[in-house]
């Protein structure tokens, strides 16, 4: 007997990408690296200026903050940062694409960290990718294809998805 539920239309957790921002600012960058680091098992990489902008004093090459992307273990670290937003998402959170982040004030509210008197207070950013089974044509070697309509995955679909994990979305 078949099942009800398309098992190609089941969404997943693709990665959860965290991300600090420092600007110029060298020691916040340091900072951002060690929280990084206390987040996840990956070696947080820097991330770099690709625009002149002399307003705000960036040129290319500048080290502007810092990220890592988890894609083992990403809903566990999901339903933690989750928790330090109260489990509460705004529907604006949400891309067209199905796609989700927020942002974390302060990194104490992570259960599993206390506070670092060399962290100070700090907050991230964390991005979230949703994806289904047969996303992997999108991202081959040979024979790219772009993914059909069918198989991608709306806003409405993302808030579901979320709903499901307990989050309530305003």
């Amino acid at each position: 007997m078949a099942s009800s539920t398309n098992s190609m239309k089941e969404i997943r957790i693709a990665k959860v990408t965290l991300n600090v921002g420092a600007g110029k600012n060298e020691e916040l960058l340091k900072k951002g690296l060690k929280l990084l680091q206390k987040l996840s098992p990956q070696t947080p990489v820097k991330t770099m200026a690709k625009r002149r902008i002399p307003a705000w004093g960036l040129r290319p090459g500048l080290t502007i903050g810092c990220k890592v992307t988890i894609r083992k273990e990403a809903e566990t670290l999901l339903k933690r940062l989750l928790a330090a937003k109260g489990m509460a998402l705004l529907a604006k959170n949400f891309d067209q694409q199905g796609n989700f982040s927020f942002g974390v004030p302060e990194y104490i509210d992570i259960t599993g960290l206390e506070y670092d008197p060399e962290l100070k207070i700090i907050g991230l950013e964390a991005a979230v990718t949703l994806e289904r089974p047969g996303f992997r044509v999108k991202k081959r070697r040979l024979h790219l294809v772009p993914v059909g309509k069918k198989q991608r995955i709306s806003q409405e679909e993302a808030i579901a998805f979320v709903k499901g994990l307990g989050v309530e979305v305003r």
